[in-house]
């Protein structure tokens, strides 16, 4: 059997005991999109652009889909004025409140059949093999793309990444003691920034810049904690660096803190060989390079 038959023969038989295809999931009268709907929205509500970008939807579906919750008495949509403009908001009714808590219920019900036929070695083994797959599912669902540093994203990701600095480093971070790069650095032509998105929303970041005459370097690498153990460190770090030849760079630099440790980790295991101090950041332990190919 090949990868790919494998794939849709896992997705056939987890959609049939899920039971997904039932009109009626869980045996209340919706369909699973209507019921996972409600527990996106959950009980602090949502801003209907990220239902949108959680569920993977259209507008025209998801407003439909909203409006039949609407009928039901279960939620209700209003706009609200948010900084960037106003923005439509859902809110669960105290019935869909009520109903949440009921599919919660049959959710567990519905776990526990799967775990009951099974030996306690063999719902392990299930269990187990469903959080592999889960993490590579996610892993596989991460979208890396190019954004301007001004972008909401990107400001989202570099705020939590200075943030982290401050937490990590002995003696805490202070910006403007670093001397790095400015944020425009990362403008094209000049520079790229890219940030990673998991259903839409930021996971992480990382930056180029031209450093000297066909040498870049590496800055604010960055992966959210929900995010890590997916690999994106390294799925980042070779973005920038396919970035870097299509610009003509031969070799690319970074610098980095005797604190991140993981960081350490991925460059030297990424063929980054350690060099000679090339900055004066007051933050820096390390300083590597690696020669692009091709």
């Amino acid at each position: 059997m090949t990868e790919i038959e494998q794939i849709r023969t896992f997705n056939r038989t987890v959609t049939r005991r899920l039971g997904v295809l039932n009109e009626k999931y869980l045996g209340r009268d919706r369909p699973l999109a209507e019921s996972r709907l409600l527990f996106e929205i959950g009980p602090q509500g949502a801003p209907v652009r990220n239902l949108r970008e959680r569920l993977g939807l259209d507008s025209g579906f998801l407003s439909r889909m909203l409006r039949n919750l609407e009928r039901k008495g279960l939620a209700a949509t209003q706009r609200r004025a948010r900084d960037d403009g106003r923005v439509r908001f859902t809110r669960l009714t105290r019935s869909g409140r009520a109903e949440l808590r009921r599919i919660n219920a049959l959710s567990d019900d519905l776990a526990q059949s799967m775990l009951k036929p099974l030996t306690g070695e063999q719902a392990r083994r299930l269990v187990a093999a469903m959080s592999e797959v889960e993490r590579l599912l996610r892993a596989s669902s991460v979208e890396i793309a190019p954004s301007a540093p001004s972008s909401p994203d990107a400001e989202r990701c570099l705020d939590q990444y200075f943030a982290e600095l401050a937490r990590r480093f002995r003696g805490g971070y202070d910006r403007s003691l670093d001397g790095a790069a400015e944020v425009r650095d990362y403008v094209p032509p000049r520079g790229s920034l890219v940030v990673a998105r998991l259903f839409g929303e930021p996971v992480g970041c990382g930056a180029l810049r031209t450093l000297e005459p066909r040498v870049g370097e590496i800055k604010r690498m960055w992966i959210a904690p929900g995010a890590r153990g997916l690999g994106l460190g390294r799925r980042l770090l070779n973005e920038l660096e396919r970035v870097a030849r299509g610009r003509g760079l031969r070799a690319v630099r970074l610098d980095t803190n005797d604190s991140l440790k993981e960081a350490l980790r991925l460059y030297r295991s990424s063929g980054y060989r350690e060099i000679g101090r090339y900055n004066d950041s007051p933050y820096a332990h390390h300083w590597f390079e690696k020669a692009l190919s091709g």
